[in-house]
């Protein structure tokens, strides 16, 4: 149990440096496959697009409901949008750099690619006992926390290492096994599911926040997660049913570590084999990543289309005006349009306000990544996971968290200027 789960760790928590770029090792296959291996990869990534454009109109899932008509429509434009982009036919103003070639190539490209390979590692993450043992020692701070299982420690951790495309995938699979109950899966979905420190550093680049890295990591690291732990007691999340159908017993207030491996070990006995769980779970992967990249591609190219070429986010940001001007920074509140398209793309807030004051940028860096919830990438992840969440649900929780986040981060510049720690 303790090998096999080893390897899991190893695959996701383990940061490595090759070739000048550290980060853990599922991400550097991936990027080997990308870079090294590219006409592999772009065939791969076509054909995943296209079954994922495909398949509601062969098995007729699109009649399901209205939002599965909506998401069939994108993940067609998706796969369109791609093989525009790969065949230089793209309109010259859709191929400028921060439009489809950064949709392609850093999301669509990345996540469609990144989601199988790890779903293979994740068989060792969670296949063989390691989230029943994490759970019994993490159950006493993630309950009155986040209203969650002990278990969800892992994948808080997976997101904030890896990205929310692995996050997401552990909590689809730990969902269907009955672990999570609806509510604490929608809490770790969009409450743990953000970008990965990874990303984090070219947000630090982009807004010239490099020199206080370290301030703004833990800044952003307990913003999110402080507001995800207000989040869980407030509506939407709050009115979610919180029945689990095969939940992970109490850990008992005595001889934790024995209760733990017997767990672990009874987990491991039911398995099938290795190669067994390992299909499996790139089958879902597969699937996941067939929903998830032609979609990122669509609804991130509306959205980026949107925020260049018409108001409607300085409309949309009207609502986050009072929350700027309560941040007491001066003249922050005619900033509420460039935040509001984080809900398109989180790292259009970055390439808009780059030039803004330190406290803008700092406050922008935050909360683009706290708010974790954004059209271009998580919520198509969250909505290509069996995870039943509406989409006006999911706006809803974006707005609160961006609001929190902006409060929340405002404080943090201060005690950081205060500290000397910023500035």
């Amino acid at each position: 149990m303790f090998f096999l789960s080893l390897i899991g760790i190893i695959m996701f928590f383990l940061s490595v440096d090759i070739g000048g770029k550290e980060t853990i090792l599922i991400d550097h296959i991936a990027s080997f496959i990308i870079v090294d291996l590219r006409p592999i990869a772009i065939t791969l990534i076509l054909l995943i697009m296209a079954y994922g454009a495909f398949s509601p109109y062969v098995t007729g899932k699109y009649q399901y409901s209205i939002s599965e008509k909506i998401f069939s429509v994108f993940k067609m434009i998706g796969l369109i949008l791609g093989i525009l982009y790969l065949t230089g036919y793209a309109p010259e103003w859709a191929m400028k750099p921060d439009m489809l070639p950064f949709l392609f190539e850093k999301l669509a490209l990345s996540v469609g690619l990144l989601i199988p390979v790890g779903a293979i590692a994740l068989t060792f993450l969670i296949g063989f006992g390691l989230l029943e043992f994490v759970s019994v020692f993490m159950e006493k701070l993630m309950r009155p926390l986040f209203r969650t299982p002990g278990a969800s420690a892992i994948d808080a951790v997976a997101s904030f290492v890896g990205s929310y495309s692995i996050g997401l995938l552990i909590t689809d699979r730990v969902y269907k096994q009955g672990k999570y109950s609806h509510r604490e899966a929608v809490i770790v979905a969009t409450g743990f599911s953000t970008v990965s420190a990874t990303f984090m550093i070219i947000v630090a680049k982009t807004l010239g926040l490099m020199g206080y890295w370290n301030f703004y990591f833990w800044s952003t690291f307990f913003v999110t997660f402080a507001v995800t732990s207000i989040t869980v007691y407030l509506p939407p999340i709050s009115l979610f049913d919180n029945t689990a159908k095969d939940p992970l017993p109490e850990p008992p207030k005595k001889d934790k570590f024995r209760h733990a491996a017997l767990l672990g070990i009874e987990q491991y006995e039911r398995n099938p084999s290795v190669l067994k769980l390992i299909w499996a779970n790139l089958k879902d992967g597969l699937a996941m990543s067939s929903v998830v990249a032609p979609s990122i591609l669509a609804i991130g190219f509306i959205g980026l289309v949107l925020s260049k070429y018409t108001p409607i986010f300085d409309w949309f940001g009207v609502v986050l005006k009072p929350f700027l001007w309560m941040t007491g920074f001066e003249d922050a509140s005619q900033y509420s349009g460039a935040l509001a398209s984080g809900l398109a793309e989180m790292f259009l807030p970055s390439i808009l306000l780059k030039d803004a004051d330190l406290s803008i940028r700092f406050i922008t860096a935050v909360t683009t990544v706290g708010s974790v919830l954004f059209f271009s990438g998580s919520i198509p992840c969250i909505l290509a996971t069996t995870v039943r969440i509406k989409i006006w649900q999911l706006i809803l929780l974006w707005f609160i968290r961006t609001v929190l986040c902006l409060l929340m981060a405002s404080v943090a510049f201060r005690l950081g200027i205060g500290m000397g720690w910023l500035g």
